[in-house]
């Protein structure tokens, strides 16, 4: 198991046990760390990953909140988070993805005006290879929405908002757990952008198509592993299956 992944892990069976109820704050990060035997590196990048899906509310110069759901729905959205391979749901978002977003691409390719591409390229100027996985999902998510905003079809760009939540989840999972799947993800963002500026809505539809296609393929190939008992999907494979 990832470092991150059982931080996130341990928070969960805190939330589960009842230690961590909604509403409630968590203790210091240097006091939680040492409660649950984990480094304040890979701690903080977990709360990060959980604030990202609202399990968890960071408030600037306060602390660190349980989110005041619920609290069925908010174990309910922990266990998503945590064990979504299972969740059958979560595939057939992605195939959706898989038909909506190569043709708001190919929109905004047509479309989007000058400042906006402009916008778009400091989205994606903004990852490295030293980008955090939540800071890369976020920029993600802003980098497919200005491009859903820049097809000029609202129903589309609400549709696409609308089943963001849990493809979000799905690629934090991804990003946390597999390796090496940023310079895919940053160099097919930069494909994708290349298309749009270069007015080729073609050439733009096709990039996004292979760049949203990657995570569903990944989850399949991880769930259909995970029911066999084999290795998930790792290595040179996971190099050629974007977050996105």
């Amino acid at each position: 198991m990832a470092v991150t992944d059982e931080a996130i892990e341990k928070i969960k069976e805190m939330i589960v046990s009842g230690r961590l109820t909604p509403g409630s704050r968590l203790p210091r990060e240097a006091d939680l760390a040492a409660d649950l035997g984990l480094s304040r590196n890979s701690l903080r990048e977990a709360v990060r990953a959980l604030a990202l899906v609202r399990i968890l509310e960071v408030r600037q110069g306060d602390g660190t909140y349980v989110s005041s759901l619920e609290p069925d729905v908010l174990l309910d959205a922990v266990g998503f988070l945590v064990d979504f391979h299972q969740d059958d749901s979560v595939l057939d978002f992605l195939a959706v993805r898989r038909i909506l977003e190569p043709a708001s691409t190919a929109l905004a390719a047509r479309k989007m005006s000058d400042g906006a591409i402009a916008e778009l390229a400091a989205t994606v100027a903004a990852d490295s290879l030293s980008t955090s996985v939540t800071d890369l999902v976020a920029h993600d998510l802003k980098f497919h929405s200005l491009i859903a905003a820049g097809s000029g079809n609202s129903v589309l760009a609400s549709m696409l908002e609308s089943i963001s939540m849990p493809t979000t989840r799905a690629r934090i999972w991804r990003g946390l757990t597999q390796e090496d799947a940023y310079p895919q993800t940053i160099a097919q963002h930069q494909g994708i952008l290349d298309a749009i500026a270069r007015r080729d809505p073609e050439l733009a539809s096709a990039r996004a198509l292979v760049h949203i296609s990657g995570v569903e393929d990944w989850l399949r190939r991880t769930r259909e592993a995970t029911t066999s008992g084999a290795d998930p999907v790792v290595g040179d494979d996971a190099q050629s299956l974007p977050t996105t």
